[in-house]
């Protein structure tokens, strides 16, 4: 599966192993998009066989698997592809080692770093953060202006994240975002199947 030919808005998962086998497999049963596994403080040896174990799960499902910051282990658990923080590895350097069949998408928070990611052959850009989160605690608000200017800089798809829940993620979809990054927005929630639905509904609306 390739996330940029998706016919609807893209629901985008980041998600540790250490939020449950159970729950992850729930969230692609329901029918996200994409799944980043985002794993830290785990040796290399535990990320890779965490990353293998995911990959089998999200295959079940026909879900893009996206490996966050590390190319290698990405490469090795032949997932779809990796996402890149503002300090991992330049995207033009990853393209090398990724090849062109994997996806790579690219962190920015100006207009500028956007642009350059794209030039270098980044399929998607993730920015933020839109709210406040759980996930990281030091995440820097990206404000409402800025977000416009960086996606009307671009032609590749652009993915809201940061704090997102389904009650939030109209915004982000208005202003011509291309799907939302979710973490605790929805493997927080009791019932997965149902918040999935309500992600749908509103980024529809």
């Amino acid at each position: 599966m390739n996330l940029l030919k998706r016919d609807h808005d893209i629901l985008y998962l980041i998600a540790s192993l250490e939020a449950g086998e159970d729950r992850i497999n729930e969230a692609l049963k329901a029918g996200v998009d994409v799944i980043q596994l985002r794993e830290k403080g785990i040796s290399s040896a535990e990320y890779l066989k965490r990353a293998r174990l995911i990959r089998r799960m999200a295959s079940l499902y026909d879900v893009t698997f996206i490996i966050n910051d590390r190319v290698d282990i990405a490469v090795l658990s032949d997932a779809d592809g990796v996402h890149l923080g503002r300090s991992d590895l330049p995207v033009s350097e990853a393209r090398k080692l990724m090849g062109e069949h994997r996806l790579i998408g690219a962190t920015a928070r100006t207009p500028k770093e956007a642009q350059k990611a794209q030039a270098d052959g980044a399929d998607y850009i993730g920015s933020g953060a839109w709210f406040s989160t759980r996930t990281k605690s030091d995440a820097v608000f990206l404000s409402r202006e800025t977000y416009g200017k960086i996606r009307r800089s671009l032609v590749i798809p652009s993915l809201a994240v940061g704090g997102i829940t389904a009650e939030n993620c109209r915004e982000p979809i208005a202003m011509g975002a291309d799907g939302v990054a979710v973490s605790a927005g929805l493997l927080g929630e009791s019932d997965i199947q149902n918040a999935v639905l309500l992600f749908r509904a509103n980024m529809q609306q």
